[in-house]
């Protein structure tokens, strides 16, 4: 398919992002909220390197021979689109300088004690299960003001600002405010990501199914599958509880709008405990009672999507990652399809096809590593047409840079998921919270796995997640965000 500016679905990917929410400063900053990732400084191994001559060719002003470390998070996207793709096109532009890698799973563990002692990395994948809180690093002041990146002259056309090169909306994304009130871009949000429900086409096929739009159709079809001997639904508890909370809160916003999570990302009172809230937890209470497998609360996402694969489990929550993370596993003819969170009443203030959409998979440049320009360089030639390209081409999914999606075929799961992606229009929603409140997310994840293994009953829910928010909200060393 080919991904124009005038594409539509590339117009869908824009209406996305740029209702992606802006953010604000409400209350006090935090500081330290890294924990052991004190901000003393540099420890004197770390000075920063001078700049280098800025030209038409080096506008960020990079020292020619200063070495850059990228960071990657090795999950869904793998690490091979930094080594074979962005890694290559730095070091053709920036021969002299040495390109470090280091790919991980454990993002924070890796590097929380590298923040604390003044030794950052240039660039970070900041993504996973142990991410890095975002928030936390800007109130910090651990983060690179990306503003110059944006203003800089792309790689392909000097006479367009790398910010004019990619969908709208991405820059604003990333924002965070400071301490002084003043919002500013610190982190690129580079992926086009699509949420969903996933399941294979041809076991739909094969079994003459359809995939449900209402939640009628969707315990209807739990049914059959059961009685094949297929487990309906299923999610992993032990690290991948976010992935069931997201189809709970999508639901929540198809019951009541998008200003449900609108009001659960700014800490309004009592957002958790809105109807739509508890409904949605309800219906996937039940759900996980009926048609899932308790076991499941023990596995890895990997282990479930494995099952998937093996013909075990019928639907699994996921985004558009999913297929390119499970392609070595996944049985020829398989055709991973998304569909979106089934409308639960006739009444739902969102039809069926509304959609969970943003820019996804966050990087950042660390402001005080020794060479933040180098980092900032690394992004712009990410955000080149080769970049994009090339990233597209190594991963199967579409980037924020329409431009290197032209003539681009992708596979079945992701085409369906940008399929989807047009056929929501304007009814595209995001939410913010977990990358603002790591301890929300945390609590919601344990809250989610309770409910949907059944200890805990939907009012238990919400009241649990909504006690934590308060407390959050009532933390002056928090920093609160608006959207």
């Amino acid at each position: 398919m080919s991904i124009t500016p005038e594409h539509p679905a590339a117009l869908d990917r824009r209406t996305v992002l740029r209702r992606a929410a802006a953010v604000g400063v409400l209350a006090t900053p935090a500081i330290g909220l890294l924990g052991a990732c004190a901000t003393s400084g540099s420890d004197g191994d770390n000075e920063q390197v001078a700049g280098g001559t800025k030209s038409e060719k080096n506008p960020l002003g990079v020292k020619e021979d200063a070495p850059i470390e990228v960071v990657i998070f090795n999950g869904g996207y793998g690490e091979k689109y930094a080594t074979d793709v962005h890694e290559p096109l730095y070091k053709k532009a920036f021969p002299k300088s040495e390109v470090k890698h280091q790919a991980t799973q454990a993002v924070s563990t890796v590097l929380q004690p590298r923040f604390a002692s003044g030794n950052p990395p240039e660039f970070v994948n900041n993504s996973g299960e142990k991410f890095l809180d975002f928030g936390a690093l800007v109130n910090d002041g651990q983060l690179q003001d990306l503003t110059e990146l944006w203003d800089a002259p792309s790689v392909d056309d000097p006479s367009k600002k790398v910010r004019d090169t990619i969908i709208p909306g991405v820059v604003e994304q990333g924002m965070f405010s400071t301490a002084d009130g003043q919002r500013k871009p610190f982190v690129l949000y580079y992926v086009s990501t699509v949420y969903g429900i996933w399941y294979s086409g041809k076991l739909f096929k094969d079994n003459g199914w359809t995939a449900p739009t209402n939640f009628d159709q969707f315990m209807a079809l739990c049914e059959q599958i059961k009685a094949k001997g297929i487990t309906p639904y299923g999610y992993a508890g032990a690290n991948a509880a976010y992935y069931q909370w997201n189809v709970i809160l999508t639901q929540a916003a198809k019951i009541g709008g998008a200003d449900v999570l609108k009001n659960i990302d700014n800490l309004e009172d009592g957002a958790w405990k809105q109807d739509a809230v508890k409904q949605a937890a309800e219906a996937w209470a039940e759900i996980g009672a009926k048609y899932s497998d308790k076991s499941f609360e023990g596995l890895k996402h990997t282990d479930v999507q494995l099952r998937q694969n093996q013909g075990k489990v019928a639907f699994y929550p996921s985004g558009d990652w999913l297929e390119n993370e499970q392609k070595k596993d996944t049985p020829a003819g398989f055709t991973y399809q998304l569909m979106p969170v089934p409308s639960l009443t006739a009444s739902d203030k969102l039809p069926a096809t509304a959609i969970r959409a943003a820019g996804g998979e966050g990087y950042f440049v660390s402001s005080k590593s020794k060479n933040p320009r180098g980092g900032m360089e690394y992004m712009r030639q990410m955000l080149s047409k080769a970049g994009a390209r090339g990233f597209t081409e190594t991963v199967g999914a579409a980037t924020v840079v329409p431009a290197g999606s032209e003539g681009f075929q992708f596979p079945p799961g992701v085409a369906s998921a940008q399929a989807a992606l047009k056929a929501a229009g304007q009814d595209v929603f995001n939410m913010l919270f977990d990358n603002w409140y790591k301890e929300l997310d945390t609590e919601a994840r344990t809250a989610t796995n309770e409910l949907m293994f059944g200890r805990i009953k939907a009012d238990a829910f919400v009241e649990r997640i909504q006690k934590r928010a308060d407390a959050i909200k009532k933390d002056s060393s928090v920093t609160k965000f608006k959207r």
